[in-house]
């Protein structure tokens, strides 16, 4: 049984239980033939004397969150680990307005319809002031959870993400807000360059490890069925372009059944942190 790991020696009891409901005996197999990593992660500093920082990227529908804590508990066991979301929360957010009575609904069309001019392909200027202050706002939110990520590596603290920013497309997709390769007021055009330089410094920090989580459309859309279609289908288009300023990709199929893919990711890890 080539790299089996039984779900009781290392997994805490609310994730033994998740593993086993799915796989009455143990853990399933990790499928280390698929895997494009060789040798297991390396889970010392790095030459800047930052802890490991593990990515996890993926369409809406893939996982990340569940897995992110997740390993985040597993890894906890054995070694100093936090776990970071690193998204904008724009979506959840717009979500959360919606749900308000009697102004709600109208609220949540008015910031998506904002939001997706703002990052329309067809779209030829930068938006207004008021949507491009929001925009940056959030960019701002973004950075300041990613200076707690550094801190935290610099402690010695290895860290585990939901999302890591991108400074290669600009438009969304955990990059830039506000394209760059557009016009509008000076103003406006500030705040692009300004927030581009942002995530520009962030995409210098190259984490240990990017994961991502591949799935399908509609995979994406049966467990996200508040999500529109196209929108989905060009996140897909999109995150296989992302390289992540050169740091190391592993894909997963993250269509398999939740025990499947954990333990895939697992089997990334030096098996002396899990025992």
């Amino acid at each position: 049984m080539r790299g089996g790991i039984r779900a009781p020696v290392f997994l805490m009891p609310e994730l033994s239980y998740k593993i086993m409901t799915a796989h009455p005996l143990m853990c399933p197999t990790p499928d280390t033939a698929a895997l494009p990593f060789t040798t297991q992660l390396d889970l010392s500093r790095d030459a800047a004397g930052l802890a490991p920082c593990i990515a996890l990227v993926g369409c809406d529908g893939s996982g990340k969150s569940t897995l992110t804590r997740d390993l985040t508990a597993l890894l906890a066991r054995r070694a100093p680990t936090r776990s970071m979301y690193l998204g904008l929360g724009t979506g959840d957010l717009g979500r959360r307005i919606g749900r308000l009575p009697i102004v709600g609904g109208l609220t949540e069309r008015y910031l998506t319809a904002k939001a997706g001019k703002a990052h329309s392909a067809h779209s030829k200027r930068l938006p207004g002031i008021v949507t491009a202050l929001a925009i940056f706002a959030f960019s701002l939110a973004r950075r300041w959870r990613f200076a707690r990520v550094l801190a935290f590596r610099r402690r010695g603290i290895q860290v585990i993400t939901d999302r890591y920013p991108q400074a290669e497309l600009p438009g969304g997709f955990d990059g830039p807000g506000l394209s760059w390769t557009r016009r509008g007021s000076p103003l406006v055009e500030r705040l692009a360059a300004q927030e581009r330089a942002m995530y520009q410094d962030m995409a210098t920090y190259r984490p240990t490890l990017v994961i991502r989580l591949n799935v399908d459309v509609d995979t994406a859309i049966a467990r996200k069925a508040d999500h529109t279609r196209p929108l989905l289908e060009k996140k897909l288009a999109i995150m296989p372009l992302l390289q992540f300023n050169g740091a190391p990709i592993v894909d997963i199929d993250a269509t398999r059944p939740y025990a499947e893919v954990l333990a895939n990711i697992l089997a990334l890890f030096p098996f002396e942190v899990l025992l």
